[in-house]
């Protein structure tokens, strides 16, 4: 096989796989505390005969991006946001330990306390509940305080406590979930002193204008390499032609 062809198309196939990352993100510019994947380019030296300066591209997983997004005031009782390098533990679809950054909380019909993607939200024992009540709250320490339905604010009584634990980005790997779990070894403690403000919630973190930028960069490389794949294919037409000739 042409080595230009060969070039072309792997450069085509890698520039694929990082607009689709970057269409994920795009897509996920308005989700509550969505971190951006990344995607990493590395030089791959060519196998056989060749000149040692001779390198194909690979892209693979460069992880995601650790930094915060804006925060926005809600004014919501059960929003929260997170302080950096805090997140909150969640139950995975498969019964697992996750963490997120999302703090759109909601109370379903049977009164778990959930994310707003659905996720059950832990607490010190597992799974929060909340009982009927008038009003909510949630302390900086996590701690949610309810008035129960029926009685007045001289008796609140607090259900439990968000599970809030400390890491660094180094400590934690994304799941095809876009859920965080610990990494392979990891123990998290849980965090100190104040971690949550409620009424707020932690945009994405996704910049809109460098995400669209390199869709439209991304999109012309494609075509810079689908053209050599073309050109490719003509000089060896134009090649099999005077070999005929001859």
């Amino acid at each position: 096989m042409d080595r230009a062809l060969y070039v072309g198309m792997t450069g085509a196939k890698q520039t694929m796989q990082a607009q689709t990352v970057n269409s994920h993100n795009l897509a996920n510019a308005s989700t509550i505390g969505f971190k951006a994947q990344l995607v990493e380019a590395e030089a791959v030296a060519v196998q056989g005969a060749a000149y040692a300066t001779r390198v194909n591209v690979r892209s693979g997983d460069g992880g995601w991006d650790a930094s915060s997004g804006t925060l926005q005031q809600t004014g919501r009782d059960l929003d929260v946001a997170f302080a950096d390098g805090t997140w909150l533990a969640v139950q995975a679809p498969d019964g697992s330990e996750a963490y997120t950054r999302r703090g759109d909380l909601q109370i379903d019909a049977v009164g778990r306390l959930l994310t707003g993607a659905g996720q059950p939200v832990m607490g010190d024992g597992g799974p929060l509940s909340v009982p009927p009540a008038s009003s909510i709250s949630i302390a900086a320490d996590g701690t949610i305080s309810i008035i129960p339905q029926g009685q007045g604010a001289e008796a609140p009584a607090t259900v439990g406590r968000l599970k809030v634990v400390s890491a660094s980005a180094s400590q934690l790997q994304r799941g095809n979930d876009g859920l965080m779990r610990a990494t392979p070894g990891t123990t998290l403690e849980p965090s100190a002193g104040a971690a949550v403000s409620a009424g707020v919630l932690e945009s994405s973190n996704v910049n809109l204008a460098d995400a669209m930028v390199n869709m439209i960069s991304l999109a012309r490389q494609f075509e810079l390499q689908t053209q050599l794949m073309k050109n490719v294919d003509q000089n060896a037409q134009a090649s099999s032609g005077i070999m005929k000739m001859s």
